[in-house]
């Protein structure tokens, strides 16, 4: 295990599979980049810097990625997968009330970032450095969690009623995702579940009109 904690390949002859070792050589660089990133930001880290974290050559750099820029993408989606797992699961919580399943998804969400201040930084700040590729990525990862919680929300006829419910739920993921980032941006990310109470507080206003 070398000092970033990343697995390194058997040295010699192993019994690998191609496909396990271009696996590994792949998640070596998304966690090497993520890495890097938190640590440097996305303008100042350089792929030298994310093969220095992954151990592989720049050969098999280019092998998996175009440039800097795709294996950042490549990173921020997997973090995107990540998180927007945690909050599915969260969500899928048999015969608890509706907003107990949305306190258990925000308390996960929130959890998640505030355990990896490098994770937390390069899905909620440096993305936005990567160019309009990864501003539209943003978006897209966005809108994953306002489908998330306006399914949840959808159950509770209360939220139906409202003028326009798909607006109201784009208004709360959006503001969540304001508060975290400013917490992020701040050095704040270890104090991110303290957020749980007032957001919930607002969530349940919207239903309360």
């Amino acid at each position: 295990m070398d000092p970033h904690g990343y697995g390194a390949l058997p040295r010699g002859r192993h019994h690998l599979t191609r496909e396990q070792v271009s696996a590994s050589q792949r998640e070596r660089l998304l966690l090497g980049m993520t890495e890097a990133v938190g640590e440097k930001g996305y303008a100042r880290t350089s792929v030298a810097d994310v093969l220095k974290r992954a151990h592989v050559s720049r050969e098999t750099f280019y092998e998996h990625f175009a440039d800097k820029q795709a294996c950042f993408l490549s990173a921020y989606e997997a973090a995107a997968d990540r998180i927007v797992q945690v909050v599915a699961d969260a969500l899928r919580t048999p015969g608890l009330p509706l907003m107990s399943r949305f306190e258990r998804a925000l308390t996960a969400y929130l959890r998640e970032l505030a355990g990896d201040a490098a994770r937390a930084r390069t899905f909620l700040l440096e993305i936005y450095a990567a160019g309009p590729a990864a501003a539209a990525l943003r978006f897209a990862v966005q809108a994953r969690f306002v489908a998330l919680i306006d399914g949840l929300l959808a159950e509770d006829e209360r939220f139906r009623a409202l003028p326009d419910p798909e607006f109201a739920c784009r208004m709360l993921i959006g503001g969540v995702a304001s508060l975290v980032t400013g917490k992020v941006a701040t050095g704040e990310h270890a104090t991110l579940p303290g957020l749980c109470a007032p957001i919930l507080a607002h969530a349940n206003s919207l239903l309360d009109h």
